[in-house]
């Protein structure tokens, strides 16, 4: 009789725990900024009329998302700021462990986790959201294009590192870039030039 309180107790801390942890573990996040109505990167954002080609996201399952506490308003004490990226990028163990469910999730044929990263779609260093499953995705390594030829992940960092640069450099809003990378990078990659 005396261990019902104490049962009570238990299952009452950990459905605690499991609220707090459901809410903590997206962490800050927001949906995408919209696009003014002309910020002359239409063409880039329409919607492709061929198939999404491998190595880009299922936007059902990764539409990307974006931390809120990154502004335009803001950008020298955040995404600007050295350091500013690794002081949010989440533990190795969250984004392993993510991995390995969204390669299941994603139906992909090779289940190898070494043939894949868990990229953030918006980079940490675009305000992307550290932690949000909406915005992290088991990007291959490796992707055959259309035309047969083959770019690596090295080339989304690539096209991370020059957005941010622009960004930076007050060459482009932070929104716009947002919604470039998360529209189809590598078709971004293309336009500002294969950085």
């Amino acid at each position: 009789m005396k261990r019902v309180p104490l049962l009570i107790g238990i299952a009452f801390g950990i459905l605690v725990a499991v609220a707090l942890g459901i809410a903590w573990l997206p962490g800050p996040r927001a949906a995408l900024p919209t696009a003014p109505a002309s910020s002359g990167l239409e063409s880039v954002f329409e919607a492709s009329p061929t198939p999404r080609p491998v190595g880009l996201p299922d936007p059902a399952r990764t539409p990307g998302s974006i931390n809120p506490n990154a502004t335009q308003a803001n950008l020298q004490e955040t995404v600007c700021k050295p350091g500013w990226a690794a002081s949010v990028r989440p533990p190795s163990a969250y984004t392993s462990a993510l991995k390995y469910a969204q390669i299941i999730e994603y139906g992909y044929a090779d289940r190898n986790p070494k043939h894949y990263q868990e990229d953030h779609l918006v980079p940490l260093e675009l305000g992307g959201a550290p932690r949000d499953p909406r915005n992290l995705w088991p990007q291959p390594n490796e992707i055959e294009l259309r035309d047969g030829s083959t770019i690596s992940a090295n080339e989304k960092d690539d096209l991370e590192d020059e957005l941010h640069r622009r960004v930076c450099a007050g060459g482009m809003d932070l929104g716009d870039a947002q919604r470039l990378i998360a529209g189809n990078w590598i078709d971004a990659w293309q336009s500002v030039g294969r950085p």
